[in-house]
C-alpha cells in the first residue's frame, strides 16, 4: 500500500464515501421503515428522532445528511483511535453511518482495528450484511463494496 497511514484525528471523511452513503441509502422525503422491525428511516438514512408521518425536503436531508455523517466520523475516530488511510477511514464511516455508532464501537472490527490487525477489521466488514440474523441482498452489496474500500480496490 502506498502512503502512511495518519492520525485517525486528522481525517475527515471525503466527499466521493459522502455521495456514496447518500447513494446507498437512497432519499425519501416520507418517513418509512426499510424493512419489517427496523426503526423509521427518512431523507438519507437519517433515523434519528424520525417518526412515521414525517416528511424533509431534498435540501434538509442534505444538511441531515452532514450532520449525521460529522457524527459518525466523530464515532469511528473515539472507538478507533488508530491511524488509517483515508480509504479505511471512508469505509469505516460508511458502516458506522449504517450501523450505528454502539453497534461499532462495540464490535469485534473497532476491537481487531484498537489490537492492529487492519486486515482483520476490513474482513468484519462483510459481517454487517444481516437483520435480524438474515442476510439481505442490499446491505451484501453494500458491505462487499465498502470492504473493498477498505483494502484499497
Amino acid at each position: 500500500m502506498d502512503g502512511v497511514r495518519v492520525k485517525v484525528a486528522g481525517l475527515v471523511l471525503s466527499g466521493a464515501t459522502l455521495v456514496g452513503i447518500a447513494l446507498h441509502e437512497g432519499y425519501r422525503s416520507d418517513a418509512y421503515t426499510p424493512v419489517k422491525g427496523d426503526v423509521p428511516t427518512i431523507g438519507f438514512g437519517t433515523t434519528e428522532g424520525v417518526k412515521p408521518g414525517d416528511k424533509i425536503t431534498v435540501e434538509r436531508a442534505l444538511i441531515r445528511l452532514l450532520k449525521d455523517a460529522s457524527k459518525f466520523e466523530n464515532a469511528v475516530k473515539r472507538c478507533a483511535p488508530v491511524p488509517m488511510y483515508q480509504h479505511e477511514f471512508d469505509a469505516y464511516v460508511s458502516l458506522t453511518y449504517n450501523i450505528g455508532e454502539t453497534a461499532f464501537c462495540n464490535s469485534t472490527l473497532a476491537k481487531q482495528l484498537k489490537a492492529g490487525n487492519y486486515d482483520a477489521a476490513c474482513k468484519e466488514i462483510l459481517r454487517w450484511d444481516k437483520f435480524q440474523g438474515k442476510p439481505l441482498p442490499g446491505l451484501t452489496q453494500r458491505r462487499q463494496k465498502e470492504y473493498k474500500q477498505c483494502i484499497g480496490q
